[in-house]
C-alpha cells in the first residue's frame, strides 16, 4: 500500500511540475494561478499544497530542470579544432534556448520581482561563465588563446553575447537563425580568444 501511495504522489507530483510549466509558459508568473496548475495537471488545488507550498517553489523546480536543458554542453578540449567544437556548443545552446525560450522570460519575470530568483538567475550565469573559463584556460595551455586574457571576465563578456543573442532572438522575436547565430558567433570568439602576435600597431 506504501508503495503504490509513494509512486501515486510522484506521478501527481510530476504531473504537476509539467502542468506548472505549461501554465507559467502561457500565462507568465503573476498571472499564473494554482488553481489553473492543478487543473492542467488533472487534480484538487488541494493536492497542490501537499507537493508544494505555493507558486515560488514549484517554478524553482520548473527552472530547475529546464537550466540542466539550457546550459551549454561540455567543450571536447582534445578536438583538433577547439573552435569548431565550441561552435557546436553554440549551436545546441542555441537549441536548447529556443526550447525553453517562453520558460526564459519567465525567468526574466519573476527575477525583476523577487531577489531569491535573481540570485537563482545570478548563480546560473555564474556557473555557466565558470565552465567557460575552465576551457579559456584550457585553450591558453594549448597555445591556443591570448595568455594575457583573463578567463572569469572573459567568459562572462562572452556569455553574455551569447545569452543575449539567444534572448532577442527567441524570446523578443527578432528571428535570426540558428545557423546564422552559430556563424557570428563562432568567428567574434575566435577574434576574441585568439592569440596574437605583439607587433606594433
Amino acid at each position: 500500500m506504501t508503495t503504490r501511495t509513494t509512486a501515486r504522489g510522484t506521478r501527481t507530483r510530476t504531473a504537476l511540475v509539467a502542468a506548472a510549466r505549461t501554465v507559467f509558459e502561457r500565462d507568465g508568473f503573476t498571472d499564473a494561478r494554482i488553481a489553473d496548475i492543478a487543473a492542467e495537471a488533472g487534480c484538487a488545488t488541494g493536492t497542490f499544497y501537499t507537493h508544494f507550498v505555493g507558486k515560488e517553489e514549484i517554478l524553482a523546480v520548473v527552472l530547475y530542470e529546464a537550466q540542466h536543458d539550457v546550459m551549454r554542453p561540455t567543450l571536447a578540449l582534445d578536438s583538433p579544432d577547439p573552435f569548431a567544437a565550441l561552435a557546436e556548443g553554440h549551436r545546441r545552446y542555441f537549441e536548447n534556448y529556443q526550447r525553453n525560450a517562453r520558460l526564459m522570460l519567465v525567468l526574466e519575470e519573476v527575477a525583476a520581482l523577487d531577489p531569491a530568483f535573481r540570485e537563482v538567475r545570478r548563480r546560473r550565469g555564474e556557473a555557466l561563465a565558470r565552465r567557460t573559463a575552465e576551457v579559456i584556460v584550457a585553450l591558453q595551455e594549448r597555445g591556443v588563446a591570448d595568455p594575457d586574457l583573463d578567463p572569469y571576465p572573459t567568459a562572462r563578456a562572452l556569455d553574455g553575447m551569447i545569452s543575449h543573442l539567444a534572448y532577442y532572438s527567441f524570446v523578443l522575436g527578432e528571428g535570426m537563425s540558428t545557423e546564422e547565430m552559430v556563424t557570428t558567433t563562432n568567428r567574434i570568439w575566435r577574434n576574441a580568444l585568439t592569440r596574437r602576435s605583439k607587433e606594433a600597431p
